[in-house]
């Protein structure tokens, strides 16, 4: 038995010094220069920074909105998608920790043997002889990961069963943006459908007077035919409206995982909604904040792991084997002391010439990093980008609805002196018709200008993160390898 495991002990002896000729990290912390923003350019607002709640839909004052989030948590179909992908993250990280322990195996065998015997065998009543032998040989082997290639394999699937949770938070996030998106569409669309059908009531009603007016003889054709056409374009355009909210609400069906008759919410109206306020902190306190960036680095570094696998594969490749057993020709005798056995055994391979895979390999994997450090940095400047917008989006929305609700109080006012004066009989029929027209633009523009600063914020929340923070991620569980990673 010594002279079988002479190999391996010499082998192990020298390990040591082998191991220190192993790669080094071939990974750098990655190149921002240039992309970090040190202050946001947009006008954010003052005082202490108020960064998004974890649920922060809560604060619009709206349980339809949040019923519809709560399930779309848990039955969007690209959050579940999401999920199954960190499963299949999980089970690659599990394939490649287990590189780096040992494969135990057993094999048992029953072998039966029958030979034909000689003459004289024969002539004392026997044709042939029956040999039966048994065995049970447990087996190892175990590769040494001297240069660090199966370590390197198993830190690129842990990097990528990391990103892959990082990929999970940033679909929900825009699943959950999707859905309050898409439902202040629909509110506004509902406000747009009740100013339709306000301002058709009211040229109905002028139309009337007008036609009174005519009858009494102190009105024309003309003015009628006017106001008729006015009506008659406000009628118009009311089904589209229809057909926009309808499909806001089927699109709402998408975002919750079921079909769009299962969708039983009615919109209401924007008015009756609260706008959260929220405030970004510095800009280097959000790549903290933002899951695709985390997704971004995450990927990276598992690309790093990958140039460390593909340079190491260029050493030779170190196994250890040995197996054992009992091996006997009677199954009462199998594990008696004589029909013990052991076999030990080292072995070391080296490709020579392989027509140049293993440098195209490297090459590939240097390639792949060079691509994801180049996303990595894009994540980093589209992120600030995503908060510059969003913060100039709300900022002009506001103004503008500020602006709007005086233009609207204003033609609301000559509208209503307009209308007395056709009921009296003392209105000129063209200013009559610009002051209704001027006000029914102006309600419809600040239901769509409401709409824009809905979006906006909903927008700033996105690009704030949603309220998430890395501390929020589990990481991949690697207790299973916990004695060798």
């Amino acid at each position: 038995m010594t002279a079988l495991l002479r190999p391996v002990l010499v082998l192990l002896a020298v390990l040591p010094a082998l191991a220190a000729c192993g790669l080094g990290p071939d990974t750098q912390p990655p190149d921002t220069a240039g992309v970090l923003a040190t202050a946001w350019r947009a006008d954010a607002p003052r005082g202490a920074p108020v960064w998004p709640s974890e649920a922060w839909w809560t604060g619009f004052d709206s349980p339809e909105l949040n019923a519809l989030i709560a399930r779309a948590r848990t039955e969007n179909f690209d959050i579940l998608a999401a999920a199954a992908r960190i499963r299949q993250a999980d089970a690659a990280l599990i394939g490649a920790g287990a590189a780096l322990l040992p494969t135990v195996g057993v094999t048992g065998e029953d072998q039966w043997t029958r030979e034909s015997l000689s003459r004289a065998s024969i002539a004392h009543g026997s044709r042939y002889t029956d040999v039966r032998s048994y065995s049970l040989t447990p087996s190892a082997s175990y590769q040494i990961d001297l240069w660090g290639r199966l370590r390197a394999t198993r830190d690129a699937a842990l990097a990528s069963a990391l990103a892959s949770r990082f990929d999970q938070q940033t679909v929900a996030l825009t699943a959950v943006t999707s859905v309050a998106t898409t439902w202040f569409e629909a509110l506004a669309t509902q406000d747009r459908l009740d100013v339709a059908q306000r301002n058709l009531h009211d040229s109905e009603e002028i139309l009337r007077a007008i036609q009174a007016r005519l009858d009494a003889g102190t009105a024309s054709q003309l003015d009628v035919a006017q106001q008729a056409a006015l009506v008659a374009g406000i009628r118009a355009g009311i089904p589209a409206l229809r057909s926009q909210l309808q499909q806001l609400v089927n699109g709402l069906g998408i975002l919750t995982g079921q079909p769009p008759e299962a969708i039983t919410v009615r919109p209401g109206t924007l008015n009756a909604l609260s706008l959260p306020e929220v405030a970004p902190g510095l800009p280097s306190d959000l790549l903290a904040r933002r899951p695709d960036v985390a997704f971004a680095e995450a990927s990276l570094q598992s690309a790093n792991a990958n140039i460390r696998a593909a340079r190491a594969a260029f050493f030779p490749t170190v196994e250890l084997t040995a197996s054992g057993g009992w091996q006997a020709f009677a199954l009462g005798t199998l594990f008696g002391p004589g029909s013990l056995f052991v076999q030990a055994a080292a072995s070391a391979s080296q490709t020579i010439f392989d027509n140049g895979a293993l440098q195209a390999n490297l090459g590939q994997a240097r390639g792949r990093s060079d691509e994801l450090l180049a996303d990595y940095r894009k994540s980093i400047v589209q992120a600030f980008t995503d908060v510059e917008n969003a913060l100039t989006a709300y900022r002009y929305a506001t103004e503008q609805e500020i602006l709007e609700r005086d233009a609207v109080a204003t033609a609301q006012l000559a509208a209503d002196i307009a209308r007395a004066q056709v009921i009296a009989g003392t209105s000129d029929m063209v200013t009559a018709l610009q002051a209704q027209t001027t006000l029914f633009t102006d309600l419809d523009t600040l239901a769509q200008v409401r709409e824009s600063r809905f979006v906006a914020l909903v927008s700033l929340y996105n690009a704030l993160g949603g309220g998430w923070t890395r501390s929020d991620t589990v990481p991949p569980e690697t207790h299973l390898f916990q004695g060798v990673l």
